[in-house]
């Protein structure tokens, strides 16, 4: 049995106090201690995307993350982003231009998208693709993904 750490850190805007086993992965933490369920579990092996979270304002997959080496550090996840003004425009734009299928890929990308239009305003859609090329989604193609990014960041002003 593992030995629990403290930890501090803020998580969407809110500061954090928290007692972790040195092993469990920030996915874990967000949704099983925290119960944030939106960002979710998928391969558990960084490849698909969908457990995708900023840290420091940089995109990370959480199932590689340990939860101790959040300490310190500033955290967002999908809910953090849908209360943002930037997650709302994409939420409207993802649904209006269909974007939205299945939907478990979507946590993932709405993080990626958000970083996308902060850090890339104006992005084109090949910029847009390589900002979230992480993020795999077997149902749309891509094609009203990308629509909706752009819809989204259109919308900015």
């Amino acid at each position: 049995m593992s030995a629990n750490c403290d930890i501090e850190f803020t998580l969407n805007g809110v500061k954090r106090q928290l007692s972790v086993p040195a092993g469990m992965s920030t996915l874990e933490m967000l949704r099983e201690r925290l119960g944030l369920r939106g960002t979710k579990y998928a391969c558990g092996e960084g490849e698909c995307g969908a457990c995708t979270i900023l840290v420091d304002g940089l995109t990370l997959n959480s199932c590689l993350m340990f939860a101790v080496d959040c300490d310190g550090r500033e955290l967002q996840t999908v809910e953090g982003v849908a209360a943002s003004e930037v997650g709302a425009r994409l939420r409207d734009a993802f649904v209006a231009n269909g974007a939205v299928q299945c939907g478990f890929c979507t946590p993932g990308l709405m993080v990626q998208a958000s970083h996308v239009i902060e850090h890339n305003p104006g992005a084109g859609a090949a910029e847009i693709r390589r900002g979230i090329e992480g993020n795999l989604c077997r149902c749309t193609g891509y094609k009203k993904i990308i629509e909706a990014i752009q819809a989204a960041e259109q919308k900015n002003g």
